[in-house]
């Protein structure tokens, strides 16, 4: 018995210090993102940089849309896309299989008619069976594949690709009129930038007419109003925190910006993988840092994509079960980089980060519960102390969420109603009796998906911008 009450106390006691030293990291990256977003902000305002960004002769960028069963939002976001305020812009869907009306429809819509192959093959991707290009707009390339995944219709897009930047984007997502102007900062301004990442920002239950969202409404799901909170702690607070220090370990597959010529030197996105995304951010650190070579990898928060996301327990959580394994198959691919000063500060602070404090957190979160329970009733903690450390634990999680919803009231403030404020408080409360506990569990079972060698992607069920509902993979 004494031994398990030793094993109950230490236990109790591990999870404590690693509670303390994860927030240690979380208060670090509050208070790096406030001089971080002062920055960005006085870099918008610089008449220097206002001025390049209106020139004609900012870089070419090619957007690269994957579409698989897109039906319902692929001709509104192609049109979003084919009326940004850039100049030198290629938009190239890659049908990637749809067995549905995407590819009709969009040669439907956009008028396209077959064209010769003329493509240089830098990356291996599945079967090319047609391109097409729009008699309305010669700069829509629409590339019909044979089903290989999103990472291989990326690759794909790629090779087709006439520009030396490309944005990744899924194709139901709404891009800002200016977002790419915005987007391109760090490349003008930064040099040797080789990828940037902008906001994801939540488009449920927004007025959305001609590929444009025209009025940005609060959802009322009360699974995505949470989810809106989430989004706004990840990239107001997590990615510039670590943006200030040179450690972003992911340009979100929704919506980057790469430097073409290095995606191809590292060999483009891995098909084996959910996570390509954040593979990808991961394998340009690694070979960059490897090579000895200079280069900058940034978030700005300016710029703005909007995406739907799941309204349902089931398909959120399976959502939420892929970017987990996704996360895990990534560290483990590249866990040489953990605490390897090769890597600096990516090796010593944001990969052990994402390794100890993301990555394994379900696990923890899971022993606690359990340590604390069992130290309750072999009474080797006190349950006084139990309650105290759960309301601090998650007090300080909500204070680090309240502080994300300050931080956009008094920066870009698109929730504007004072309602949608308090629906934003509510949500940082709620989310942690019930949706956090059952996020933990599906995130759990990413464990199990890796050790089953589960690559699918699953199902999610998408409303589109109409409004009708309807599943795709």
């Amino acid at each position: 018995m004494n031994i398990l009450h030793d094993i109950i106390f230490w236990t109790d006691h591990l999870i404590l210090f690693y509670f303390i030293g994860l927030n240690s990291i979380y208060l670090l990256l509050l208070a790096l993102s406030i001089p971080e977003i002062m920055l960005r902000f006085k870099e918008i305002n610089s008449e220097d940089i206002v001025d390049l960004l209106k020139s004609e002769s900012i870089p070419p960028i090619s957007i690269i849309a994957p579409c698989y069963n897109e039906e319902l939002s692929i001709q509104e976001s192609v049109y979003s896309m084919l009326h940004l305020s850039y100049p030198n812009l290629e938009i190239i869907v890659v049908n990637d299989g749809s067995t549905d009306r995407s590819l009709e429809n969009l040669i439907f819509r956009y008028k396209l008619r077959k064209i010769p192959p003329a493509t240089s093959a830098f990356l291996n991707s599945s079967e090319i069976k047609n391109y097409y290009r729009s008699d309305f707009y010669p700069n829509l390339l629409v590339v019909d594949k044979v089903n290989g995944g999103k990472a291989d219709a990326l690759n794909a897009g790629i090779n087709v690709c006439s520009s030396p930047f490309f944005m990744a984007v899924d194709s139901d997502t709404i891009i800002e009129r200016d977002a790419l102007r915005r987007m391109i900062r760090p490349v003008l301004t930064e040099p040797n930038t080789i990828a940037s990442g902008g906001t994801i920002r939540i488009v449920n239950n927004c007025k959305v007419e001609s590929g444009r969202v025209t009025e940005v409404n609060y959802p009322k799901n009360i699974l995505a109003m949470i989810q809106v909170v989430e989004y706004l702690r990840a990239f107001l607070f997590g990615r510039l925190g670590w943006n200030h220090l040179g450690g972003n370990l992911v340009i979100s597959g929704a919506f980057g910006l790469f430097n073409k010529e290095a995606v191809i030197n590292v060999g483009g996105y891995l098909t084996d993988t959910v996570g390509e995304d954040m593979e990808l951010t991961v394998r340009l650190h690694r070979f960059y840092r490897e090579q000895k070579k200079e280069y900058h990898i940034a978030f700005i928060p300016d710029p703005v994509a909007w995406t739907e996301v799941p309204e349902s327990i089931a398909v959120l959580g399976h959502q939420r079960e892929r970017w987990h394994r996704g996360l895990i198959d990534t560290l483990q691919r590249h866990r040489k980089m953990l605490l390897n000063r090769k890597y600096g500060v990516v090796g010593f602070l944001s990969f052990p980060f994402m390794y100890f404090g993301e990555m394994l957190s379900p696990l923890v979160e899971i022993f606690g519960y359990v340590g604390m329970a069992a130290g309750i009733y072999f009474r080797t903690i006190d349950w006084k102390f139990a309650i105290m450390f759960f309301a601090v634990a998650w007090g300080l999680s909500l204070i680090l969420t309240i502080y994300t919803i300050l931080l956009e009231e008094f920066t870009f403030r698109r929730y504007s109603k004072l309602s949608d404020f308090f629906r934003m408080m509510f949500a940082a409360i709620a989310e942690n009796f019930g949706y956090r506990q059952i996020m933990v569990f599906y995130r759990l079972t990413g464990f199990i998906s890796i050790i089953r060698k589960n690559k699918s992607w699953g199902k999610m069920k998408r409303k589109g911008f109409a409004g009708e509902e309807k599943e795709v993979s």
